[in-house]
């Protein structure tokens, strides 16, 4: 007989459903092939939209030794919950209800069962935890109490218990928008908070005296989703915390979950219970002594350890940051600031840690506090009074200050790279030009940029010194590597402005000296490159300080046109970007005369035009060509800006004017389409030109393109 006859038997609903039947054709829906597949699926989905099909669930969830089948059964069951409930008669819900609690207190009984069934007892809690937003509390009022006293019973029950109690929990609270009204969502939420009570009293007591782990970990877990909704008082007013801090966090088995609940707690918006808060936070950081010693190498710990042990540094991560972000201002005043210190070493431990989602974490704190410290008082602190001393709001730069200045060398070891950089370093250890852009490491350089900006205006000076130093390093070899001149350099160029104008004079000259010498010092075509790139991205960054020394302009500018002969990926283009930016920027000091100077510094570059851009690709030339037109475009003279033009324009219009004059004895010339594309070339480059002097030429550009099509095609 075939499929299709066999399994049409499955829609009669005047026959006893044949459990064999739907197990062969779940077989073939899942594994089978072509036109079995195609008859299996058609018919399995008729039978699931049939308004009758849930009426086969049970016998399916009795009968059924296909696992997949019992999953198939359970779509249905699903699928009437969701879209029918309301309009199935009382007598059928109750039973429904009544069949899956049974099923769910069968697999749950034993601990063999509830391992072995785990995947499939949890779609069953889900399909409960749906029954339960329909019918929990008018159609269900003992719900809790059934489900407390039940817990009471047997550990293994409770353990299930706990993940429904959990599941309703984020239904309710975490998932509600958009899938229920808002007034049954406040229903239910109001619900579960006059009758939390009696979850939470088992909570406690599972926590207190149970010694299976697993249960443990179930009702901590479960605890975790309750901590953002039930009422203050079950957190604060009873030995929730104390018991979380001295019974568990301790325990590597049940440290990550706890510290989850800790911090769900650091974050509650609440004013009151600050003294709750102090004893939270001071025997917290009392039991991290004991667990992760402050001489610990985290960053190593990190490396070397389990999932659970780089889980745990990154919950300890969320801990401190947030409880620091929400309460750091309630430690200071309570004078907490032997404890306040030792946090804060173990944020600067953390946040060496070599993963960037948990430095992440630590950079949003940094970037809090710098921010906080700066906008406090643009003043530095009196000297003389004790780092420890916290009370005067005058006084907290002094205490932060020895943490600070750790936080600034992290910032710049670790500074993200800018967007304008284009040679990087990739997997492989090679110097190679990046075409596609990191937004996150474009969005981590501008974080990362902002933080580095307060804490140099909160100390300047210390800020400069270890930048120097680590340039000192760099030229000396004893921490020359790629990466670190990189970061450094991209840390020197992220805080343009944020020095004393004379401060940063003296500064950059150091720095762009140092580079200009490690340049000629180091060999290879990699090394070059790299150190080219740097000193661009820092010129490019500084055209305050380029504006007023104009021998150090000019010594820049001739440095770019040098890389523009350099043939490394990216460098060019690098140069060719750098050279507009500072054009942009510096465009006046182009075409005035400058002291000790025979003529404006664009007549020389106009002179030298073919040389400079000989081996630049097509799209390096325009964007050359624009640079100098924001360059001529400074100049007021009428008649010296006619003048510049004309020279700026002669090398394209004579290489137009050439292939102009071929084309007119042999008009073939223009089916050559390396001459088409080097018309087209010189055409962008005329109207580059033209954008960046503001001139009206760009519409002459475009008449002259339409003339040359109609005359020559």
């Amino acid at each position: 007989m075939s499929l299709t006859v066999e399994a049409s038997k499955l829609l009669d609903f005047n026959q006893k459903l044949d459990i064999p039947l739907l197990d062969n054709v779940i077989g073939f829906m899942y594994n089978g092939i072509g036109e079995q597949q195609r008859i299996a699926q058609e018919v399995l989905t008729t039978l699931k939209e049939h308004p009758d099909a849930w009426t086969r669930v049970d016998a399916i969830l009795e009968y059924s030794q296909n696992q997949q089948t019992k999953y198939y059964a359970l779509q249905i069951l699903e699928q009437v919950i969701n879209t029918r409930w309301k309009v199935l008669p009382r007598d059928q819900c109750e039973g429904i209800k009544k069949y899956i609690v049974n099923v769910i207190i069968k697999l749950s009984s034993t601990p063999e069962s509830l391992d072995r069934e785990k995947v499939y007892l949890n779609k069953l809690n889900m399909i409960l935890v749906q029954i339960l937003k329909r019918e929990w509390p008018k159609n269900w009022q003992s719900f809790i109490p059934d489900i407390v006293g039940a817990s009471k019973t047997n550990e293994s029950m409770c353990q299930n218990n706990m993940v429904i109690l959990k599941l309703l929990s984020e239904e309710v609270f975490d998932f509600s928008t958009g899938q229920m009204t808002q007034t049954k969502a406040k229903h239910l939420k109001d619900t579960m908070c006059s009758e939390f009570q009696q979850v939470f009293l088992l909570c406690l007591f599972v926590m207190e005296n149970s010694q299976n782990p697993t249960l443990v970990s179930a009702t901590l877990e479960t605890l975790l989703r309750f901590l953002n909704w039930i009422p203050l008082g079950y957190i604060f007013e009873t030995k929730l915390i104390s018991t979380l801090i001295y019974k568990f966090l301790g325990l590597p088995l049940f440290r990550n979950v706890t510290l989850k609940c800790l911090t769900e707690i650091a974050g509650v918006a609440v004013p009151s219970y600050d003294e709750s808060y102090i004893m939270m936070f001071s025997q917290t950081i009392t039991q991290l002594q004991e667990m992760l010693p402050l001489e610990t190498n985290i960053r190593d710990a990190y490396a070397n350890g389990q999932d659970a042990e780089q889980q745990f540094i990154q919950n300890l991560a969320l801990f401190l940051c947030t409880f620091l972000k929400e309460r750091g201002s309630l430690v200071e005043r309570k004078q907490l600031s032997e404890a306040l210190l030792k946090a804060l070493q173990y944020l600067i431990l953390i946040s060496e840690v070599d993963d960037t989602e948990i430095f992440k974490i630590c950079l949003e704190y940094w970037n809090t506090l710098a921010s906080d410290l700066y906008r406090e008082s643009p003043f530095l602190p009196p000297t003389g009074a004790s780092p420890l001393y916290l009370p005067r709001p005058n006084s907290r730069r002094q205490f932060y200050q020895p943490i600070l200045t750790k936080v600034r060398a992290l910032m710049i070891s670790r500074m993200a790279k800018p967007e304008e950089v284009l040679v990087v370093e990739n997997e492989q250890g090679e110097v190679v030009r990046e075409f596609m852009r990191d937004t996150d490491s474009i969005n981590m350089y501008k974080n990362m940029r902002e933080t580095l900006v307060y804490l140099t205006h909160l100390d300047y000076a210390d800020t400069e010194r270890i930048m120097t130093e680590k340039l000192a390093n760099q030229v000396n070899g004893s921490e020359w590597s790629w990466r670190n001149l990189n970061t450094l350099c991209w840390a020197v160029g992220s805080i343009s402005g944020a020095m004393p104008e004379e401060d940063e004079k003296r500064f950059l000259v150091i720095v762009i000296k140092d580079l200009l010498g490690l340049c000629e010092q180091k060999r290879g075509k990699d090394n070059k490159a790299i150190i080219a790139s740097n000193i661009m991205y820092i010129v490019g960054q500084y055209p305050r300080f380029l504006r007023i020394h104009w021998r150090f302009l000019k010594t820049v500018i001739n440095k770019l046109f040098e890389f523009m002969h350099e043939t490394h990926d990216g460098v060019q283009d690098m140069a060719c970007d750098t050279f507009i930016k500072i054009a942009q920027k510096c465009r006046r000091q182009f075409v005035q005369m400058q002291v000790g100077e025979a003529m404006p510094f664009i007549e020389e570059i106009l002179s030298s035009i073919n040389s400079i851009i000989c081996d630049l690709q097509p799209q390096q030339v325009h964007t050359f060509y624009e640079a100098v037109g924001y360059m001529i475009s400074a100049q007021t003279d009428q008649v010296v800006q006619e003048h510049l033009i004309e020279k700026y324009m002669t090398l394209p219009n004579q290489v137009w004017d050439e292939i102009i004059n071929q084309a007119s004895r042999n008009v073939d010339i223009l089916k050559d389409p390396d001459v088409v594309k080097q018309l087209a070339n010189i055409l962008k480059t005329n109207v580059r030109a033209c954008k960046a002097l503001g001139h009206p030429f760009v519409s002459q550009v475009r008449k002259m393109c339409i003339r040359f099509s109609w005359e020559y095609f």
